[in-house]
């Protein structure tokens, strides 16, 4: 069940996550019971439900018989999400003090096609005011879609250009709000080698990336 993995993700174990999603199904329910509908062998139901209730995902609704309810799972999912961005919010203090962000004029190297799809897709989902992207249609289309509302897309093929790739490679350009670039090369069907790309903050490769788009498309809001 994709829930239990998701819960286990935010930190329930795997017990934990099966007696709650049993639970919200059943409503309340005595503890064996929730065995029975999670699958869990009946001498780990008591401690795992006494679990949950630390948690605030259970509470006891009745002593003779013993039987629990689950919580609000939308209240557990707020509470979660508040603990995360306290998490993240710390990390990005610690990692400011650790490194100053990067150079302007760094340029850093990708390898594979992983990698190069993996990067578009956060540059892209970090977007908050324009996008502007070039090359690769079926890479486009994916990045196209996961545009946040309200950023401006703008969109191009490739054309009346220099080559910028070696023979046998396609090229994709990429960049969001002034601030980043992608410049990737993608292997054709049939050729040798790796896909390879560079990401940079550089403000002038930005600039010809929006530049060029600009010539040739016109600005699209999802």
């Amino acid at each position: 069940m994709s829930a239990v993995i998701h819960l286990q993700a935010l930190g329930l174990t795997e017990y934990e996550a099966r007696a709650y999603t049993a639970l919200l199904a059943l409503g309340r329910a005595v503890p064996a019971r929730v065995a029975r509908q999670a699958g869990i062998p009946r001498p780990k139901i008591y401690e795992t439900l006494e679990r949950l209730e630390g948690r605030g995902l259970a509470a006891k609704v009745g002593q003779n018989p013993l039987e629990y309810a689950p919580l609000s799972a939308r209240e557990y999912l707020a509470r979660a999400r508040r603990s995360f961005d306290d998490r993240l919010g710390a990390l990005d203090r610690d990692l400011s003090r650790l490194a100053p962000d990067p150079a302007p004029e760094a340029v850093y190297h990708l390898y594979g096609e992983a990698a190069i799809r993996s990067l578009c897709e956060d540059l892209t989902l970090n977007a908050r005011q324009h996008l502007y992207m070039a090359g690769e249609p079926q890479l486009a289309d994916r990045l196209e879609r996961l545009t946040p509302r309200g950023v401006k897309l703008h969109r191009a093929e490739l054309v009346n250009l220099p080559s910028i790739a070696a023979e046998g490679q396609r090229a994709f350009l990429l960049a969001r709000d002034g601030e980043a670039a992608l410049i990737a090369h993608f292997i054709e069907d049939g050729q040798h080698g790796e896909p390879h790309g560079v990401h940079t903050h550089n403000p002038v490769i930005i600039h010809l990336i929006e530049g060029y788009v600009n010539l040739v498309a016109r600005p699209l809001t999802p």
